[in-house]
């Protein structure tokens, strides 16, 4: 039962669009000093919630543009895996600051959004991960200015695989996807070897398997808060 209690306290966190009184409960995701509100962002594919194993970082921890982002052991030592959320909220938030566009905002205004940015040790550095171009299949996603519209802001698309959002796992769509049907979400290769350095997270279209359009693995990601243990 504890482990079902830490899935719904994270899905809870997580479409509250902040940090609650049930993110205690919720198990880890960066250094002390990045605090309760770091976020870290795992796949589905590799880990759950009750073993994430891998989870979003900076490559070497440079932050500076163009500095790609991967998977990497989860650890609350490595600053290289701390991210914030400077403007929790919806869709519908980040049109009003000129971050998404009318027909994001008309397609998805009412699901939450994020932005993930890198706050190494908890200091912002105005670096989000995001895409450097308008998004096209297999595009490795990377550090940018958190002030380009669109590039980085991230979907919470709960309504996209319903099911799977019951088990605390959803679709992560780029806020600058222009293709409704099919759009580009946060994806990571399948059968990836772990021993090797992780490829950086791509960007490719949502694919749904079978008749009741089952989401993939590789396209489902869940959240833990606070420090990694």
């Amino acid at each position: 039962m504890g482990g079902k209690r830490t899935i719904r306290a994270a899905v809870a966190v997580l479409i509250a669009g902040g940090v609650s009184a049930a993110a205690p409960v919720v198990a880890s995701a960066g250094t002390p000093a990045c605090g309760p509100g770091c976020i870290g962002v795992f796949s589905n594919e590799l880990g759950s919630y009750a073993q994430p194993n891998f989870v979003e970082h900076v490559w070497g921890g440079t932050a500076s543009i163009g500095t790609p982002t991967g998977l990497t052991q989860a650890s609350g030592s490595d600053s290289s895996e701390d991210f914030i959320n400077p403007h929790p909220g919806f869709v519908s938030d980040y049109y009003n600051l000129g971050l998404v566009s009318a027909e994001v905002n008309r397609q998805y205004g009412s699901l939450r959004a994020s932005q993930l940015e890198y706050a190494p040790l908890g200091v912002p550095t105005g670096l989000c991960v995001g895409a450097a171009d308008d998004p096209y299949q297999n595009e490795a996603l990377s550090l940018r200015s958190c002030t380009i519209p669109g590039r980085t802001v991230w979907i919470i698309a709960t309504s996209l695989s319903p099911a799977s959002a019951a088990k605390g796992f959803f679709p992560i769509v780029s806020g600058a996807t222009s293709d409704f049907s099919h759009p580009f979400t946060m994806s990571y290769p399948r059968h990836v070897d772990t021993s090797e350095t992780l490829p950086p997270i791509r960007l490719r279209h949502l694919k749904f398997v079978g008749a009741d359009k089952t989401v993939p693995a590789q396209q489902l990601w869940g959240v833990r808060f606070g420090e990694l243990q």
